[in-house]
């Protein structure tokens, strides 16, 4: 399947460039009615290949050293429920470079990006229709393995392996349900024989857009600290459990009366991934999650969080050349009636009672294109698939074509979710239907397409069809 490292290199970068593509559109993320959707929207496309990126990605690591770069072009089109109509033209320009020391004992990684933001007039979220982003450090980190130092310093074997790490890059409990997200950290990972445990400490890359969208302040500043077991033993199973901190440093811009924002919450989650007969993959994950909030008008006394999240998945990959799969997804976040404008924020959040049982978490799920709303006061069912459709024609060997169809309930009838113009008390929120095309036309250029449709349910007033589009292309070098 591979041939030289030449060639690796080069597939890694029309993958990863197509895999970070939509990474977080901080700019455009300052919708008031939907604050959630758009950069929701921009992950569901980078996290299709995600996995495809990290194989490709352990490739080049082989190297002592290596560099690349990515320029992208691409055009956003969509219906938030509030503008029948936006647009947007987003061109992205990122350099990478990676330094392998004795065997990959000592690793280096860095990735920067610049990128040009272009609404049409009128259509941006905060008034700014033009923007340049950057340059920021999107990852940077020093990685240390004990197992490849031994074997490069002393030619020896262990059995069981310590890693530091050290730096900005994604961070990751269970299946992503609590926790996926970059975040400058330490981490540590210690294996002995098919035990894995992992621990961390680390805080939030401060330009990243805080959940909690009343608030004032300029910079997220939250910190987190956890570990995580697990058992790496069974043939087709890995099972796991993680204990999760987070911890609300956040400093208001200005003062609020009467008002405090403070969220601090405890995750504990247990579950599962691997394979119930072949070619049948599976994951399951429950989270708990505890803690205190502030809701609307608290401020001498804070809500006991008592909240749940739970997601299982099924996927089939059939045999063949063409590569075809088929999924089945049930995604559950609690939410509470009692949260009448907001499933996330202080103001417009819980009242009438001390108990704030809205799961907000810092992970993600793919909740599709057009209405993609953040996993809180949420029930999801979502059934998909993709294949390669041509295999043996040599120009359209590399484009695959996949859809996805999903239904949306609410948890709590009479409590909000992250979509605002979701303003009537009732259960059924509406199914979506989502399509994509991706083409990796040559060694070095891609293109990509996707399509979203929502059709809005009885907690809308406005029945209207949403629809998502994205067209792109991008050139790797």
């Amino acid at each position: 399947m591979y041939g030289s490292h030449h060639d690796t290199i080069r597939r890694l970068r029309w993958v990863a460039p197509l895999a970070i593509l939509t990474a977080t559109v901080s700019h455009a993320q300052q919708d008031q009615h939907d604050p959630d959707a758009f950069v929701l929207r921009q992950r569901a496309v980078e996290e299709r290949l995600r996995k495809q990126f990290d194989f490709e990605l352990a490739f080049a690591q082989k190297s002592l050293f290596d560099w690349g770069g990515w320029y992208s072009t691409h055009l956003f089109l969509f219906d938030d429920g509030v503008e029948s109509s936006r647009t947007l033209r987003r061109s992205d320009l990122r350099l990478w470079g990676r330094l392998s020391i004795d065997g990959g004992a000592h690793e280096l990684y860095a990735r920067g990006r610049l990128s040009l933001l272009d609404f049409n007039s009128g259509d941006s979220f905060d008034g700014d229709d033009d923007d340049v982003e950057g340059p920021n450090l999107e990852r940077g980190f020093y990685r240390f393995d004990l197992a490849r130092a031994m074997r490069a310093y002393g030619d020896r074997d262990l059995d069981y392996n310590v890693q530091l790490q050290i730096g900005r890059d994604l961070v990751q409990f269970g299946t992503g349900l609590t926790l996926a997200a970059p975040l400058d950290h330490v981490k540590l990972v210690a294996t002995l024989r098919d035990v894995e445990l992992t621990g961390f400490i680390g805080r939030t890359v401060g330009s990243t857009e805080d959940f909690d969208r009343s608030r004032t302040a300029t910079r997220t500043r939250r910190a987190f600290f956890g570990a995580q077991l697990r058992h790496r033993g069974f043939e087709r199973h890995e099972p796991f459990v993680y204990g999760l901190w987070q911890r609300d440093h956040n400093a208001e811009r200005r003062a609020h009366l009467f008002q405090k924002f403070t969220y601090d919450s405890f995750y504990f989650g247990m579950g599962s991934t691997g394979e119930l007969r072949n070619n049948l993959r599976y994951l399951i994950e429950g989270v708990y999650e505890s803690g205190s909030s502030y809701g609307t008008g608290r401020y001498l006394g804070s809500d006991e969080i008592n909240a749940w999240a739970f997601d299982a998945e099924l996927e089939y990959l059939y045999p063949g050349p063409r590569r075809a799969r088929a999924s089945i997804e049930y995604l559950f976040a609690s939410g509470d009636s009692n949260r009448k404008q907001s499933p996330t924020n202080s103001i417009g959040g819980n009242r009438f009672d001390r108990s704030d049982t809205s799961f907000i978490g810092f992970g993600y799920r793919d909740t599709g294109l057009a209405l993609a709303p953040r996993y809180a006061n949420l029930h999801m069912w979502r059934a998909g698939g993709s294949l390669y459709p041509w295999p043996d024609r040599s120009r359209l060997e590399r484009l695959q074509l996949g859809a996805d169809v999903y239904l949306f309930h609410k948890h709590r009838r009479g409590g909000a979710i992250s979509d605002a113009t979701a303003d009537r008390a009732s259960g059924y929120l509406g199914w979506e239907m989502d399509y994509y095309v991706n083409w990796q036309a040559t060694v070095d250029l891609t293109w990509t397409a996707r399509f979203g449709a929502f059709f809005p349910g009885r907690a809308f007033s406005d029945r209207t069809t949403r629809t998502f589009l994205l067209l792109g292309m991008t050139w790797s070098f």
